[in-house]
């Protein structure tokens, strides 16, 4: 048979060979995916609410006057610290002779059992200081010393009041002064030199507590005629000087009534707020109407101020990023209206040094009156656009940055824009107005550090606010 009658062989694919090749481009594309896919955690956006962090510490600011001595002697207190007293009430006497002293002794010595109401004072002194103490400000506790002996002293001399009434009408009331209130208001026995401050007086020197210096008068003491006797608070109106910081400041208005709540007892009151700048650095001022007595021995106060809470959409700090962004001017977008993405001309010269243009489309990121928001990716710095059908051009080089977090809910890392309203160390509140922010539901990558956009993320670990409560 010649070569010219020889069959022809088909050949024919083998169904084995099909599949194995599928399988193994398949096992190759995974592969490859596998190896330009990042592992990230994931976060789930949900509405809700920001615990801000309100607490301070403040100085008080009362009507104070101190009351100074007429005489020389030993000086003994009979009313009561954080006490109201009427004019003309008796708060001390002087003793020249000390023999008024020597009897009020005796008498404490033969009565050592304090009262329940007594006991009652100390317990309350002693629980209040408990609760504010820090040991950053162990001075405080030789002042608590102080504070507490010159109770305990006042305490014993009331119950010698009988006998000082009797031994004034004898031959030694000459020897001994009688000190009576010249108004109403709250007796206090201490004295710090910031008894005249205002709040336009205030500054960051104002709460270094290492400099701060008070004296507590102590009953049995000797005094000299001029020196500070005790202090008289004369009116319930009183003021709380805070430094304040941008974020509190943003959630108060101007002349609000704030619900404060003293750290000292838990006592709450509403409070007129205002804010002032010293030396260039702003401060709240809380006025008040009642409590004063309260605090009529503190110059600083601790304060919670009772906030409204911010509401809107919960993201983790960790989440959130910084990007740059060309600013270009919607007029010269092939479409000004666009809302996602658009296209621009650019300038380009070929070979032979003809001008032209290149149509370089740009996914918008956001919207700010005629400005659009695009990505620096797109252009470079120096590249000129040219507006489509008239000519104009405009040069790419304007730049602003955007917080943003990314959103991975199409399986690459899509920066989204955020208008962060409310933040504390762990969260903020990112409110969302328009079709560029942020939406609830959204998964966005719990870490933004190292992430680039376009990157392909799959999330091994989703979390959302329900699990963080």
């Amino acid at each position: 048979m010649s070569e010219h009658n020889q069959p022809v062989r088909k050949h024919y694919i083998n169904a084995g060979t099909l599949v194995f090749g599928a399988i193994l481009v398949y096992l190759v594309l995974i592969i490859y995916s596998g190896m330009h896919v990042k592992q990230l955690a994931g976060y789930e956006v949900t509405e809700g609410s920001l615990a801000v962090d309100s607490t301070y510490r403040g100085i008080a600011i009362r009507v104070e006057e101190i009351v100074t001595a007429d005489n020389n002697g030993f000086i003994n207190y009979y009313a009561g610290e954080d006490e109201h007293i009427s004019k003309g009430g008796l708060v001390y006497s002087i003793d020249e002779s000390g023999v008024l002293s020597e009897m009020i002794r005796d008498s404490a010595t033969i009565n050592t059992v304090l009262s329940d109401s007594a006991l009652e004072e100390l317990r309350s002194e002693l629980t209040g200081f408990a609760v504010i103490y820090n040991d950053r400000n162990f001075y405080d506790v030789y002042r608590m010393q102080d504070s507490v002996k010159g109770t305990i002293r006042k305490l014993a001399n009331q119950s010698a009041l009988e006998n000082l009434r009797s031994v004034s009408s004898n031959a030694y009331g000459d020897l001994i002064d009688m000190g009576y209130a010249t108004d109403s208001g709250i007796v206090v026995y201490n004295y710090d030199n910031m008894e005249s401050l205002t709040p336009s007086m205030i500054n960051e020197e104002s709460f270094d507590e290492g400099k701060y210096d008070k004296t507590q008068l102590v009953d049995g003491d000797l005094v000299s005629a001029g020196d500070p006797a005790y202090k008289l608070v004369t009116s319930e109106n009183w003021q709380v000087v805070f430094p304040i910081d941008e974020t509190t400041a943003s959630a108060i208005s101007e002349n609000a009534v704030v619900k404060t709540r003293f750290l000292k007892n838990d006592y709450e009151s509403l409070a007129k707020f205002e804010i002032i700048t010293n030396d260039n650095k702003n401060y709240g001022v809380l006025y008040f109407t009642d409590s004063m007595i309260s605090f009529a021995t503190d110059r600083f106060v601790d304060i919670e101020l009772v906030l409204d809470e911010v509401r809107g959409l919960k993201v983790p700090n960790s989440a959130v990023v910084s990007r740059e962004f060309y600013i270009i001017p919607a007029s010269f977008a092939s479409d000004p209206e666009a809302r996602d993405s658009t296209t621009f001309l650019r300038r380009i010269y070929l070979e032979d040094g003809t001008e032209t243009t290149e149509p370089v489309s740009a996914d918008i990121y956001n919207r700010v009156g005629d400005d659009l928001y695009i990505d620096t990716s797109v252009f470079a710095n120096g590249d000129v656009i040219v507006m489509p059908g008239f000519g104009d051009t405009f040069m790419v080089g304007h730049k602003e940055t955007l917080s943003g977090v990314y959103n991975m809910n199409k399986g690459y890392a899509d920066f989204t824009k955020i208008d962060v309203i409310n933040s504390n160390k762990e969260y903020s509140i990112v409110e969302s107005q328009s079709m560029y922010d942020l939406q609830v539901y959204d998964y966005i990558v719990l870490d933004g550090d190292g992430v680039n956009d376009s990157d392909f993320v799959t999330d091994t670990d989703l979390k959302n606010d329900r699990e963080q409560e």
